[in-house]
């Protein structure tokens, strides 16, 4: 008997330790100390919820990252792969049901997303600050903003992306400017789309051609301004429309993402790739899907820029195992492993100068590759992703006023 009590006391302990009991649950991990929060994450499964069109991003979570994760706090890592748009109104619709506990514990979200979660108050927080790599290494400033939205530590930074296009130097040469493209498509007809919005890519690119063809985007960062967008949108529309008899299958489809936009172009089926990773052109040649002629180029008119983040939903059943995710994915290491282009190829999004000298070399060692623009060129073009508001009206005029 007494035998017996033991074990029942020690599974109690156990259980109680894990990450996913109802003691964790209940707990405000906004205030626990971070030795805390490692003890009660140590052992447990965290599920990250993620975007799956890469498969370069895809095997470097499968293996670098759930390799450490594993090794450091004996965590199960599973990436769960799914479109951003389903695991958030998944999370909505919890929300609403006020389901306690969800199976989702971090998610990869970009700033449109980030701003319908947290406005219905559907993630958890503030915890950007219980993180000892978000402390020491990330830039405050930078972080502070998604897409126009304040961010107020309910979401800490992952990586670093900037709009490129790709061309073959074997086939074609690429128009300068947006104000080129659609001369240089009527040349080419059938040669180039781009990702059907709502998808990240395709919805990046209109945002491109929207600052490109209505004066900048200095007029758009003061906040959703209804009027100006009535008044300047139609000229996007007119653009696309214009362009779209001479686009790829003659503009009566267009690749599903930006997956299926780098499948048409490896096979040639198109001249013009396009990616919010600078790198991207890079890891594909790497991995032997680009020819080694393949480069990348930006517009005239300027890049979008971005850091892109990691969040926890309000009722993540384990939010100790997902900040010490989120922790990791911060870490000097992690960054490091992430810009490697035979990895993911992702810019750093934490402060390199908070660096050791030792750490810094390593980054600046990396071989970016051929197909690569010197970061300077990359920093001379950046402009700032527009506010999440304008996000959504483009994407869903581009559905009335281009699509149908």
């Amino acid at each position: 008997m007494k035998r017996l009590v033991v074990l029942i006391s020690l599974a109690m302990l156990l259980f109680s330790c894990s990450g996913n009991g109802p003691e964790s649950k209940d707990k405000d991990w906004t205030q626990a100390l971070w030795p805390e929060i490692e003890e009660a994450g140590r052992g447990t499964t965290v599920r990250w919820y993620m975007y799956g069109g890469f498969p370069n991003v895809n095997k470097w979570v499968d293996t670098y990252v759930a390799d450490e994760m594993k090794r450091r706090y004996d965590i199960t890592l599973e990436r769960v792969p799914m479109d951003a748009g389903v695991f958030v109104n998944k999370l909505l619709t919890e929300k609403q049901a006020g389901t306690a506990s969800g199976p989702i514990d971090l998610l990869w979200v970009n700033g449109e997303n980030f701003k319908k979660l947290k406005t219905a108050n559907a993630l958890f927080g503030p915890y950007a600050e219980q993180l000892p790599n978000f402390v020491s290494h990330a830039d405050k400033e930078q972080a502070s903003m998604d897409f126009g939205f304040p961010v107020e530590g309910y979401e800490t930074p992952l990586g670093q992306a900037q709009f490129v296009f790709e061309f073959d130097t074997a086939r074609s040469d690429p128009p300068e400017t947006f104000v080129d493209l659609p001369a240089w498509v009527r040349e080419h007809p059938g040669r180039f789309t781009y990702p059907q919005p709502p998808d990240f890519t395709g919805s990046a690119f209109l945002r491109q051609a929207f600052y490109a063809l209505t004066g900048g985007y200095e007029q758009y960062m003061l906040g959703f301004n209804q009027t100006l967008f009535d008044h300047n949108a139609p000229l996007l529309w007119a653009y696309l429309n214009d362009i779209k008899p001479y686009l790829w299958e003659k503009g009566q489809a267009y690749p599903k993402d930006g997956a299926a936009l780098d499948t048409l172009f490896q096979r040639g089926e198109v001249d013009l790739g396009m990616s919010y990773h600078p790198l991207h052109a890079q890891n594909k040649i790497l991995e032997g899907t680009y020819p080694k002629s393949v480069r990348t180029f930006i517009m005239a008119e300027g890049a979008l820029y971005n850091l892109h983040f990691t969040a926890i939903p309000f009722n993540a059943a384990n939010k100790p195992g997902a900040m010490l995710l989120a922790n990791f994915l911060m870490s000097p290491e992690a960054q490091l492993s992430k810009l490697e282009p035979s990895n993911w190829g992702d810019f750093p999004a934490i402060d390199l100068g908070t660096l050791s000298p030792e750490m810094r070399a390593k980054f600046e060692a990396v071989n970016l590759g051929a197909a690569t623009l010197p970061t300077d060129v990359l920093t001379s073009a950046v402009v700032p992703e527009i506010p999440s508001e304008y996000l959504e009206a483009l994407e869903a005029g581009w559905e009335e006023h281009v699509l149908h």
